[in-house]
């Protein structure tokens, strides 16, 4: 118990100096359209430590979430999104890529949130309809309405919103025809077993055909083989991201990849 106290306090202070020293890396994994055009791409935070490397989110994000760094951490995300956005409206290739960002519940729960995520956007002055927020559907469980109004706030701006993981969490689907989203995001776990398991297929089924009762757009994550995409298109999604259409990579990658394609 002590070894493990003092590696979450030493983890904790490193974690404050990759703040102060910039050690934060945006990776973009790109999405694709039915016909595997990169349509977008979700950015997702590297800590590129001096000593070990490329860091696993999965074992820092939750110590950032536990000691409030993730505000700070998440606002750096949202503006390096933000500035990547406002170099590509400059390309006519690259002004129709979409960037989603996740927003951690916590984060948004902030008193400050919406100025803080104002000041971005007058700082970046990014093209904000190619912005997409990611939310989770625990972000509903506690102060609904508040996170609604800010929602709609953001909205007004031009900005996007995805709900992340559904169906993995608190799924009202009362509250959320009352959201202003914009695309409904299936969560890997049920993507990945749609060949094998009639109950994950029936749920995807059931997800894809709620988005368009909705006029949703709906994307699904975790696509790792071609046979999950040919059911998913056969069932009516048509938006898609995983390991076959490629792994997080560079800014450069993904720009090289749209030039490529342009050449196709």
């Amino acid at each position: 118990m002590q070894a493990k106290l003092l590696a979450k306090v030493k983890l904790e202070s490193e974690l404050r100096q990759a703040l102060e020293h910039q050690q934060w890396r945006l990776h973009y994994q790109p999405q694709v359209d039915r016909r595997g055009r990169l349509i977008g791409v979700e950015a997702l935070l590297r800590w590129q430590h001096p000593e070990r490397g490329l860091v696993s989110p999965g074992e820092f994000i939750p110590l950032l979430e536990s000691t409030g760094l993730i505000n700070d951490v998440g606002e750096w995300v949202l503006e390096e999104a933000c500035q990547q956005l406002a170099q590509w409206a400059g390309s006519p290739l690259l002004d129709r890529l979409t960037i989603s960002v996740n927003i951690s519940p916590l984060q948004f729960r902030e008193n400050n949130f919406l100025q803080r995520v104002e000041q971005v956007f007058q700082r970046t002055q990014a093209p904000l309809e190619q912005l997409k927020l990611e939310v989770t559907e625990t972000l509903f469980v506690e102060a609904r309405d508040d996170a609604r109004d800010k929602m709609l706030s953001l909205k007004a701006l031009g900005v996007r919103f995805s709900l992340d993981d559904f169906g993995t969490g608190y799924s009202s689907l009362a509250y959320l025809a009352q959201l202003p989203l914009d695309q409904l995001k299936i969560d890997q776990s049920f993507v990945q077993q749609v060949l094998e398991s009639k109950a994950n297929a029936a749920i995807v089924e059931s997800t894809i055909a709620l988005a368009k009762s909705l006029s949703l757009d709906v994307i699904a994550e975790g696509v790792e083989v071609e046979a999950q995409q040919a059911w998913l298109m056969a069932h009516g999604c048509h938006a898609f991201q995983g390991y076959l259409f490629g792994r997080p990579v560079s800014v450069n990658d993904i720009e090289a990849a749209v030039l490529a394609q342009s050449y196709a």
